[in-house]
């Protein structure tokens, strides 16, 4: 491509890759953060077909007396431990104790999950989901993801800094030939 229309091609080309760029850490990173929320990755079939393996969900802390069924909550499967599961809760019973606790069950799992979750247990419930976007998720540990979102800000820094000089000497040679 030459001339003005590959300029213009590989300009919005440009401008595509960098507005995904944006919308992903948007979406993956700061969004979570600035509402106090967390994103966790689907890794197994259990959520299919709302919530395959590899969707990033973004759980936001909930009371246990908001939760409901129909719900799909992010709860630590043994509490004081880090692994997760993300299922949809199917039941609600209060334990001894007067608390709250509910039976879950993956979307595609014909049967429930066979401890009840409790209170201590739950992470948060369902705030919204992004296909795909947790395989890039799964790639990076935490420190990366902050590396990555530093150098992609720096990198639109430093393009919105070559085009506004591009804008500038194109000013300045029309100024001069007109």
């Amino acid at each position: 491509m030459t001339g003005t229309g590959g300029r213009v091609a590989t300009r919005a080309i440009t401008w595509t890759v960098i507005a995904g760029a944006v919308a992903a850490v948007t979406v993956a990173v700061l969004v979570p953060r600035l509402g106090g929320a967390t994103p966790y990755t689907v890794l197994t079939e259990s959520m299919r077909p709302e919530l395959p393996p590899g969707t990033l969900v973004v759980t936001r802390p909930v009371r246990a007396r908001d939760v409901r069924i129909g719900d799909v909550i992010t709860f630590q499967r043994v509490s004081g431990e880090p692994e997760v599961v993300t299922h949809r809760v199917d039941a609600i019973s209060l334990g001894a104790d007067g608390q709250p606790r509910w039976r879950t069950r993956g979307d595609a799992n014909p049967v429930p999950d066979v401890a009840w979750v409790r209170p201590v247990q739950l992470k948060g419930r369902l705030w919204y989901a992004v296909p795909l976007l947790g395989r890039v998720n799964l790639w990076l540990d935490g420190h990366q993801r902050r590396t990555a979102t530093v150098l992609v800000a720096l990198g639109l820094a430093g393009y919105a800094a070559v085009m506004w000089a591009s804008a500038g000497r194109d000013r300045i040679r029309r100024g001069a030939t007109a």
